[in-house]
């Protein structure tokens, strides 16, 4: 049944201001942030920005109706706005309701997995994809790398869209036939209420270390932010979840959700799911066993290097198992997945290992560089740099991580942003001075990654840090074309030339 603007008015509380009993009765079929994309018949949300409230764009804009905030319907009034106007005190608090209303409700005929973490959200969804696929599942992923509708890529610019796009996503993903959703969850996401509307079947943990203390002010705030997934009574809270207690947030969010959690453990501690038997197995992937709390175990396969990695695909099996699906339908599925930008091999037939991969927090780049100390002969060359206007206060951290786990590291410019990019250089080179490594500054990143390549002699490693699978460089306001896969095969290619 068609939603009209008096009914969203009525579930989300709002106070209607203006317009006439016809609009009121007018369908709304479509909901969004961005005024110059709507047609009639759809409702703007006018949020506040960073430098001007949205309200001031409602003129641009042929939607039927507007929702905001006070200071919205302030300025909507003095510009003497005939439309109704549904003034609410947060929008972002109401947005997704309203959204998931006008839309049907899609999730609600999805299997929809969340999954949130500092580390491995990625990883683990398109563990979790593949697995599902392979499966017999049809899929949606969302996530930091984009958005994919049964592997085919479908363009989105968020890790966890506005909520709007995220209903409308549903939707078209529905259309197509989809049964299970796969999706990341950010903080911010959890924050600025993305997910509210969305009914979650599982939410999983992952790990948490230090990361976007620009947005939160402490660690503690940070938890806070995840634990929305799973606090009782958080209206984002999914009705289940799957944990990993590899670590104390980890055991600290199980408590959280408290009963009814199942706990991942991969380190040999008590857990409904337990990994063990991990060995390396060719071309740097791994084996493993997982127990189920059912008493099933199954063997096995990622091809990804890294302990992490075994806990992400340990992970991604066991919300499988708790939606209902066959672990061992996943396996062929997981054995043969491909993460872009992480751990991402580059391979151009040098006698040395070439990796990119995506860390970009201080325990990123630790894991990072243990994972390639325990596959190598030789010697570590990283190439090293912190994005502008983020957390400052990583920097240094991330600095010294690497000083003490490789043996050569440049340090460069990753996304500067609005910020010097020497002042950045300078945090980060401030923290390696208690290091052993010999360190360099390159400012310009592709010089960087060409001078690590010329520095490897057989047997080593070189990995390239913090932009994964990023295609740009941010700097001053404009975003340059860059791909660090693309610059190191480049550079090994003419390594001898």
């Amino acid at each position: 049944m068609a939603v009209t603007v008096l009914d969203v008015a009525q579930l989300i509380g709002a106070r209607m201001q203006g317009g006439t009993a016809e609009q009121a009765q007018v369908p709304i079929t479509e909901v969004g942030l961005n005024s110059a994309e709507l047609p009639a018949g759809a409702l703007f949300a006018a949020v506040p920005g960073t430098r001007v409230h949205g309200a001031r764009f409602a003129a641009d804009t042929a939607a039927a109706a507007i929702l905001t905030d006070e200071a919205g319907w302030g300025l909507l009034s003095v510009a003497g706005e005939t439309r109704p106007v549904l003034v609410v005190d947060d929008v972002r608090s109401v947005l997704g309701v309203a959204a998931a209303a006008v839309y049907g409700d899609p999730s609600s005929q999805l299997t929809v997995i969340g999954i949130t973490g500092t580390s491995g959200k990625t990883t683990t969804s398109y563990m979790l994809e593949a697995g599902l696929l392979a499966a017999g599942c049809r899929v949606g992923l969302i996530g930091t790398t984009g958005t994919q509708i049964n592997g085919r890529p479908v363009p989105t610019s968020l890790t966890t869209p506005e909520a709007p796009t995220l209903q409308a996503l549903f939707v078209q993903m529905l259309a197509e036939g989809v049964t299970h959703v796969v999706m990341e969850v950010s903080s911010h996401a959890l924050m600025l209420g993305r997910v509210l509307g969305v009914k979650f079947d599982v939410a999983g943990f992952t790990n948490l270390s230090q990361d976007h203390l620009d947005f939160h002010a402490t660690m503690a705030e940070y938890f806070d932010a995840k634990a929305l997934f799973f606090r009782p009574g958080s209206p984002t809270r999914a009705a289940r979840a799957v944990v990993c207690v590899d670590d104390e947030w980890g055991e600290k969010m199980a408590s959280v959700f408290g009963s009814g959690v199942r706990t991942l453990a991969t380190r040999g501690q008590a857990g409904d799911y337990t990994v063990s038997a991990v060995q390396t197995v060719e071309r740097g992937g791994q084996e493993f066993r997982l127990a189920a709390p059912s008493g099933a175990v199954v063997a096995a396969t990622v091809p990804l290097p890294g302990r992490f990695n075994v806990a992400n695909a340990a992970l991604a099996l066991a919300l499988a198992d708790t939606v209902g699906v066959d672990m061992t339908a996943l396996l062929p599925g997981l054995a043969g997945v491909g993460v872009p930008g992480r751990m991402e091999v580059v391979d151009c037939g040098q006698d040395f290992l070439a990796v990119v991969d995506y860390a970009h927090k201080p325990a990123a780049i630790k894991a990072v560089l243990a994972t390639v100390r325990g596959q190598i002969t030789g010697r570590i060359g990283l190439v090293v740099g912190a994005g502008g206007d983020r957390d400052h206060s990583k920097r240094p951290i991330m600095g010294a991580e690497a000083a003490a786990g490789a043996d050569y590291v440049v340090v460069t410019d990753d996304n500067p942003r609005n910020e010097d990019p020497a002042a950045i250089r300078a945090q980060v080179l401030a923290g390696t001075a208690a290091g052993s490594a010999e360190v360099v500054e390159i400012g310009d990143r592709r010089a960087a990654i060409r001078q690590v390549v010329a520095w490897a002699k057989p047997g080593d490693a070189v990995i390239i840090a913090g932009k994964g699978h990023e295609v740009g460089q941010l700097i001053d306001g404009v975003t340059h074309h860059f791909d660090d896969r693309e610059e190191l095969r480049a550079a090994l290619e003419g390594r001898d030339q």
